[in-house]
């Protein structure tokens, strides 16, 4: 007759105490990694009343870029009422603020209509953004067609430019940190490296 490694009154403490740690330990691990990717992928907010917004046409943007002293500069055209632009923007935060030291130069212009500036000040102050942003002050097609003929108006839609003000690359539709830190490091050349950190 072979007997029971536990008696049945200690199986049952045990196995309730045993699954008692272990949702315990899952909840803790859960809150930990949720913790851990909520820091990683925001920013600090900024205060609202620090956030700049400028009204602009495309002809401002253009001037902007070129005489934006960067040697690469990254123009963003996004709103607040669209998701992907919503989705990405933390990325984009992210390259700007890890390169602004490399000669990075980012311009955020909201399609927003300019009668919602404090919503559009609101999100980025939320998102930390803490340079200069703008607000397209023009009729769609003209600033469309003043931006590059080549954009279709879909946001969003990211312009990378070189230091003399060529522009090096376009592309509409949201990407993520690493698509938009390698397309800078192109145009920053050989002294900016990717790193793929936090930083």
């Amino acid at each position: 007759m072979s007997r029971p490694l536990v008696n049945c009154g200690h199986a049952e403490a045990w196995a309730s105490k045993l699954g008692h740690w272990r949702r315990s330990c899952a909840i803790g691990v859960l809150l930990g990694l949720g913790v851990l990717l909520t820091s990683c992928a925001r920013t600090k907010s900024v205060p609202v009343e620090n956030v700049s917004v400028t009204p602009v046409t495309s002809v401002d943007v253009l001037r902007a870029v070129h005489d934006s002293g960067g040697k690469a500069v990254l123009v963003n055209m996004w709103a607040t009422w669209c998701g992907p632009c919503r989705e990405e923007f933390p990325g984009l935060v992210r390259v700007a603020h890890k390169y602004a030291g490399q000669g990075l130069k980012v311009l955020l212009v909201s399609a927003d209509d300019t009668g919602d500036v404090a919503v559009v000040k609101k999100f980025l102050s939320e998102e930390g953004v803490d340079f200069p942003a703008y607000i397209k002050a023009e009729k769609d097609q003209p600033f469309i067609d003043g931006l590059d003929k080549q954009w279709t108006g879909a946001l969003p839609a990211t312009f990378v430019y070189d230091s003399s003000g060529k522009l090096h690359d376009f592309w509409e539709g949201s990407v993520e940190f690493n698509v938009f830190e390698q397309k800078v490091v192109e145009v920053l050349g050989k002294q900016a490296k990717p790193t793929g950190g936090n930083s």
